[in-house]
């Protein structure tokens, strides 16, 4: 009779089909898990891929998604809705990996090359007003180094590219930016380095 049920809709059996593959895996089923991999890979690599990643780190997320099913095959409550759930674990995957990504970028090293129109004095003040500024730059959290980064060195072409880079938002970029520059005139009047705030 459940059978039946299932096969009134496409939907439907698609979740009756997801729950048995499910428990399958559960108890230990390679092919199951294998039919799974070979229903929603290519959805979980889509997914992957729309955060604009390399090929490699595509994978990665890929890897660490299925991982994540399988730690958590017992607890999905509603197997029709195991797409949802995938593209969702490869979204935060995918984030995940470009927050670690741009903790592990280095802050950009100050342009050393000195300016041949400048005498040696404006060069050397020049050198230390930009040690200054991107040590100023350091101390902020982490979130807003990397934006002023993407924004003031990378030179990147639209707002989507900085997002990416930062994994935030296009809409969060602009109050974002506000309060990192903020932040950050306060830290070079502090050392006075710019005009002070009121």
């Amino acid at each position: 009779m459940a059978t039946q049920l299932c096969r009134t809709t496409a939907h439907a059996a698609r979740g009756c089909d997801n729950a048995t593959l499910l428990a399958q895996v559960a108890a230990g089923d390679q092919s199951a898990w294998r039919r799974l991999i070979d229903e929603y890979d290519g959805l979980v690599r889509s997914v992957a891929a729309s955060f604009r990643l390399q090929t490699a780190d595509v994978h990665d997320v890929a890897q660490t998604t299925w991982l994540r099913l399988l730690q958590n095959v017992r607890t999905i409550r509603d197997p029709e809705r195991l797409a949802g759930w995938l593209a969702v674990t490869a979204s935060r995957e995918s984030l995940a990996l470009l927050r670690r990504s741009a903790r592990l970028r280095p802050l950009p090293m100050v342009d050393e090359t000195p300016d041949a129109t400048a005498g040696p004095e404006e060069d050397v003040i020049d050198r230390d007003e930009a040690r200054d500024l991107w040590a100023a730059v350091a101390e902020l959290p982490p979130r807003q180094q990397r934006l002023l980064v993407a924004l003031f060195r990378d030179e990147l072409d639209s707002y989507n590219d900085v997002a990416a880079r930062c994994a935030m938002p296009v809409g969060s970029i602009g109050p974002t930016r506000a309060r990192a520059l903020s932040r950050l005139r306060s830290k070079l009047a502090d050392r006075g380095l710019g005009p002070a705030v009121a």
